[in-house]
């Protein structure tokens, strides 16, 4: 079984932070972000969201033959 990292979404609204943990933890992305709204209206979110966009790596990029084929 591999183990799964803690990266940045590539399905990103801002910077793929609530994306990232959402496909971490295996949720719904829009619950993910609704949750998170909640917490930066406690003002919890405000500081983490900024730390955790520069600390989480980005998530590494797919590559996809087919965006590049012509028809």
């Amino acid at each position: 079984m591999e183990k799964q990292q803690l990266t940045k979404s590539n399905d990103r609204v801002l910077l793929g932070v609530c994306g990232g943990i959402a496909e971490f933890i295996g949720w719904p992305k829009l619950t993910v972000r609704v949750l998170w709204v909640l917490f930066t209206f406690m003002f919890l979110g405000i500081f983490a969201y900024p730390i955790l966009a520069f600390i989480m790596p980005s998530a590494p990029k797919k590559f996809n033959l087919d965006e590049f084929r012509k028809e």
